[in-house]
Parts: C-alpha cells; structure tokens; sequence
C-alpha cells in the first residue's frame, strides 16, 4: 500500500517511491510535442476579460508567452528531478522585463490573472493524464493531492514575487520626466480633459499641425539603441526636426512625427540596419484628434502585422486598413478569396502581384508596366493569364479582385 507522509518541518507532503515515478512520468507525459499543453496554455493565458488589452498588443503577448513557457519549464523540471517538492520560482529576464511593461501600461495586480487561467489550463490537462498512467485509488489519490499543491503553491508564490517586482518598479516611475511624458500621453490617448499648455510643456511638443504617429517594436531582449536607432532614422527619412518619443515598454516605442510619413521606400532604408526592428505607421492627421487618431491607426497596423504577417517589418495603417476591417472575421474572409479569385488564389505570387498593381494603377497597363519595372506586352500576358483563371474577367470585378488580392498580400509572408 502506498503511504504518503508529512514533512515534518514545512507540513509539505512527501512522495512514496511508486508516487515519485507516476509524478516524473506524468510529467514527461504532459511535455511531450503531441500533449498540446504548452499551446493550450499559452492559448489560456491570454484569454479573458482582463487579458484584452495584453493580447492586444504583440509585445506584451509574447512576453506572456515566454514567460508562461519558462514557468512551465522550470516547474516541470524541478519535478523530473525532485518530484512532488515544493517549486521555487525563479524570475528570468523575461518575466521582469514583462512585469516592468505591464507596469508602464498602467496595469496592476490583476495583469496577473494569465496564471491563474494558465493553472486551470494545466490541472484539466494534467487530470487525464494522471488518470491514464494508475488506475490504483491510493496511488491516485496521492498523485492529484501532491501535484495539485505543487502547481498551486507554484503560482501562489510566482505571482507574489511578480507582484512585488511591479510594486517597485512602480515606484521607480511615479517621478521623473519620463513618468510624466507617460501619463500625459495617456492620457491625452485616453480623450481624457488636460490642460494643452501644460501637457505640451511636459512633452516638449506642440499639438497643433500635422503629426504622424508610429510604432517602433522589436522581440523581448532587443537593445533600447536598436529601437531608438529606428526612430531616430524614421524621423530623419520623414524630414522632420524633431519627435516626441515615448518608452511604452522595455521593446516598444510610441512615435510621434511632426510633419507627414516617410515614404514606403524611406521607411523601409530607414529600418534595414535595425535588425529585428519593426514598425507600423499611422495616418497623417491635424491637432490634438489627429496626435490620438494617428496613434490609433499605428496601433491597429501594429496588430495586423503581427498577427498576419510575421515575416514584414514594415506596415502604414493606410495600406492595411482593409484587411484591419476583416481581421476579425478570417472565415469571412477566406471564402470572399476564395470565391473571388478562384484559382488565382493559389497562382504564383508574381502574377498575383501584377494584377494587384494594375488595380492599384487605375487599370493603366503602361503605369503598372512602370511600376513594376516590366514591358507593358509582359503585363498584358499576364493579365491574359489571370483572366483565365478568375471565375469572372476582371474587367467585370475588379473592384471585389483588388479587394481580395489585398487581403491575401497580407495573409501570406513574403518569401
């Protein structure tokens, strides 16, 4: 029979030898590739009401990701070696540097809740788990007490070390400059009243006039000069003399431009020595509207890049506000594809992209043949060929073909 006993110094139980092996087997069990936990995880963690506003945002949802794989790593490992002990948890530089963003957002304590949905995650995966390897009462019973104080005690005592993390860090930015170009920005984001002479004294920047906004943001663990190196180009190739910068996480930069976007092309040189470093541009709009209006649309590029399109580095909200309409509704989307360009759909990308150009181009075939640095007899056979292929001509739909070309430029990564 097996006997589970009480550590006499903590009260924390001690596995039976037969408890130690079912434990390490479950766990290799549990990490094996074809389990599916660390997606179903990472798929609970940033689920839920207060979750939106993370999983929103690339940066902060990956940093959540990583930080939820380490955990799980680091728990799972401590039992293959020392099963049923208690886990203490250990926090990287990921995790810290997340807690410091989370922090920066505004957000407080309940930011946290990613573990909480991520230890219900767990336990009804690791129920069947442990069913499947005993169906002994005894041995069962001291597998699901054992590991279910494991797992919560681990995220008990992890959550209390974040939390203390972001308390300090907290407190590092209620003073200083930086502190209050943050909280001003948000607040002026927010539509919240503010006094404009004062939140342009804060910010050294004035709201009148145009002002292009942008996104600067690269993986968690990028060098702050990589980051400020890209804005700092970014200005240059838009022409302008200055920018308000603002530091909205360790990986993240908000934008503002003076004046209009740089052109695709400059934007793009502008970002090419910046490893890594990618950047969504907004609208060019006036005033104090158009400082929130352009940073709205920089954000919401921000997001369709990189749900869509992992392999860009560059998006302006003007060329993806289409597929940003439609995001949201990717079934919807696929049979639009699907019935618009038929077999066009699955055609090479080459043709794919001179029939987008020739959309673009007002259906001129010696702008698009300029464009794309063809003869004018090449864009014409392939026009040819894609008639052939579309279920109606695109003379009769180019306006549906445009559309759904659009979409699928940016539902397949660049080669």
């Amino acid at each position: 029979m097996v006997r589970m006993v009480q550590n006499a110094h903590d009260g924390w139980p001690t596995l039976s030898n037969r408890g130690a092996e079912l434990f390490r087997e479950a766990v290799r069990t549990a990490l094996a590739p074809q389990s599916g936990v660390l997606a179903a995880i990472h798929e609970a963690a940033l689920s839920g009401e207060r979750m939106r506003t993370v999983a929103a945002d690339p940066v902060l949802a990956e940093g959540i990701r990583q930080t939820t794989t380490a955990n799980l790593l680091h728990w799972a490992s401590a039992n293959v070696e020392h099963p049923g002990e208690r886990v203490v948890p250990v926090l990287g530089p990921t995790a810290l540097a997340t807690a410091r963003d989370l922090v920066r957002r505004g957000m407080d304590r309940d930011a946290l809740d990613s573990y909480r949905t991520s230890q219900e995650a767990v336990w009804r995966l690791w129920l069947p788990i442990c069913f499947d390897l005993s169906d002994e009462p005894t041995e069962l019973r001291e597998l699901l007490v054992v590991s279910s104080r494991s797992i919560a005690t681990f995220i008990d005592d992890t959550i209390s070390a974040i939390s203390a993390r972001m308390e300090a860090e907290r407190d590092d930015l209620t003073s200083g400059t930086p502190a209050e170009r943050r909280a001003t920005v948000t607040l002026v984001l927010e539509g919240a009243p503010v006094d404009r002479p004062r939140a342009e004294g804060r910010l050294g920047y004035r709201f009148d006039g145009a002002h292009t906004a942008a996104i600067v943001w690269a993986p968690p663990g990028t060098a702050p000069r990589d980051l400020e190196a890209a804005a700092e180009a970014l200005m240059h190739a838009s022409g302008a003399a200055r920018r308000l910068t603002v530091v909205a996480s360790a990986a993240t930069l908000w934008l503002w431009l003076p004046g209009p976007a740089p052109s695709g092309l400059d934007a793009q040189r502008a970002i090419a020595s910046c490893p890594g470093v990618r950047v969504a541009i907004g609208r060019t709009a006036t005033g104090l509207d158009g400082f929130r209006r352009s940073h709205l649309d920089a954000a919401a590029a921000q997001r369709t890049l990189a749900a869509l399109s992992p392999g860009r580095r560059l998006a302006f909200f003007a060329d993806i506000q289409l597929v940003d309409l439609l995001r949201d509704k990717p079934s919807d989307a696929a049979e639009f594809i699907a019935d618009t360009l038929g077999a066009l759909a699955h055609a090479e990308r080459e043709l794919r992209e001179i029939v987008l150009a020739y959309v673009r181009e007002q259906c001129n075939t010696s702008r698009t043949a300029e464009r794309l640095y063809t003869h004018r007899n090449t864009v014409l056979r392939r026009l040819a060929r894609a008639d052939e292929l579309l279920p109606r001509p695109l003379a009769d739909n180019v306006v549906h073909v445009g559309v759904a070309l659009e979409l699928l430029s940016w539902q397949i990564d660049p080669a």
